[in-house]
């Protein structure tokens, strides 16, 4: 096994900011120490003087290759998880699609095939539960006991994936005896779809319409709801992808009463608004993702909420598709128009931006990219800090090198940039996964199949 020394840098992990050399050997941290106090030699050694040393991302929401609205997402577990290597990802957690008729271990089976032997970096599966019913509850135990602790459920897309406020209950009274977690995508679809009708009978076809039917009232009504339910299972709950500041008002009152809900938001929301729904000649279609950019008013409140720790990681909900050819699709009808932006290579950089910006600190950035969402679901130890023991997901950080943002020079197989033109402070130099270089110096040097499946236990947060 070759052993690794990372020399010089500055590694910052949730709690910690210390000058050490961190030794790694077998893929794993085996020790830190102050610089220079430690005769330690290895065939390979990384010179981080003026660096960050700081854990792998862990992105607990992506979506590779998932069907949505007659497509699909256009990065395939090869590509999305090389590119989330060049932003310094280490670890995805994405979601496995229960279809309705079809058992869960049959949506399980099926990414499994997608992603086995294709991944650069380490992933988990959540599931995505269609079709509550008297098996799919049962499955959940089996599930949970081995390694797959999380179970995602929708108030919104009926006739898709949504679910009812009973089959919600169900599923959380389930996950409150196995010790799963429930993930809600929390907004009122049942309204929302009316609103889309009487929106298009009146000839509101464009992309800026699709924020404007998906009301934040329609969000912050179903975050307050899914709380409740869980509440009276006497489950935990997690919120994806938040972006209203009403529904981080809900979230927030929960948690001064000390209930274990548990919620993300993700950069398009920190920096992205209505204001880029509405571009002309319909490339606010690149916006359209759901739940909806809000204007830019409601920035403040998630920003604060992250501070605050009413909102506890940042995920990307990395669900991409191109331009041309996908987005397109709902020319003329904002409702055709494919929900999701790309995202996974970009969170690492914009989290560092929103550090020199004040938004937060540098501890703060590595703990709601890194350690948060390794504990929410039940990795931390092994992925999301650099400690003795931890995988060797490890990246040197430039803190000081210039970058702007561009379709042209991004890794994931989507045809725009969300931030196009966008100029921010900080990149990722090298990258290891289990003490092997993915990055190196700017260079790809991984490999599809390095990436293994993660079993997870179930949420740190709880028990």
């Amino acid at each position: 096994m070759t052993r690794t020394l990372i020399t010089g840098g500055l590694v910052i992990t949730a709690t910690d900011e210390m000058h050490a050399d961190v030794l790694i050997e077998g893929g794993r941290v085996v020790a830190l120490a102050a610089p220079d106090t430690q005769s330690w030699t290895a065939e390979r050694t990384i010179d981080a003087t003026g660096k960050y040393v700081i854990p792998g991302g862990v992105d607990v929401h992506t979506h590779m290759e998932l069907p949505f609205g007659g497509t699909f997402a256009s990065d395939t577990f090869e590509t999305g998880t090389r590119a989330a290597a060049w932003g310094g990802t280490t670890t995805i957690v994405d979601f496995a699609v229960q279809s309705v008729g079809h058992s869960l271990r049959e949506g399980l089976d099926l990414w499994h095939a997608k992603a086995d032997g294709r991944c650069a970096i380490d992933y988990g599966f959540h599931m995505i539960m269609s079709d509550v019913n008297e098996s799919s509850l049962k499955e959940m135990d089996g599930l949970v006991a081995e390694g797959l602790t999380s179970f995602k459920l929708f108030s919104a897309y009926p006739g898709v994936f949504y679910s009812d406020d009973g089959q919600i209950l169900r599923a959380m009274q389930r996950a409150s005896l196995n010790g799963g977690m429930i993930m809600m995508h929390a907004e009122n679809g049942i309204a929302i779809d009316v609103l889309v009708q009487q929106a298009l009978s009146r000839g509101e076809t464009d992309p800026r319409y699709h924020g404007e039917v998906r009301k934040a009232l329609l969000e912050a009504e179903a975050t307050h709801r899914v709380i409740k339910l869980a509440q009276v299972a006497g489950a935990p709950v997690y919120v994806v992808h938040v972006s209203a500041r009403e529904a981080v008002a809900e979230l927030a009152r929960a948690r001064d009463e000390g209930l274990p809900v548990f919620a993300e938001t993700c950069p398009q929301y920190l920096f992205l608004s209505t204001d880029n729904l509405a571009e002309p000649d319909f490339a606010g279609a690149k916006y359209v993702c759901s739940t909806p950019l809000r204007p830019k008013e409601h920035q403040a409140a998630l920003w604060q909420g992250l501070r605050t720790n009413d909102l506890q990681v940042v995920s990307t909900d990395h669900c991409p598709f191109c331009f041309v050819g996908q987005k397109e699709l709902g020319r003329g009808d904002f409702s055709k128009i494919p929900n999701g932006l790309p995202g996974v290579e970009n969170r690492m950089d914009l989290l560092h931006q929103a550090v020199l910006d004040g938004h937060i600190t540098r501890r703060r950035w590595i703990e709601i990219a890194c350690a948060t969402p390794a504990r929410m679901f039940g990795l931390y130890g092994k992925k999301g800090t650099i400690a003795p023991g931890a995988d060797a997901d490890v990246v040197i950080y430039d803190p000081a090198a210039e970058q702007t943002m561009s379709a042209d020079t991004h890794h994931m197989n989507v045809d725009y940039s969300a931030y196009e033109g966008k100029q921010i402070t900080g990149q990722v130099e090298t990258v290891l996964s289990r003490g092997e270089p993915v990055i190196d110096q700017r260079k790809y040097v991984g490999r599809a199949g390095h990436g293994v499946y993660l079993p997870r236990g179930v949420s740190q947060y709880l028990g």
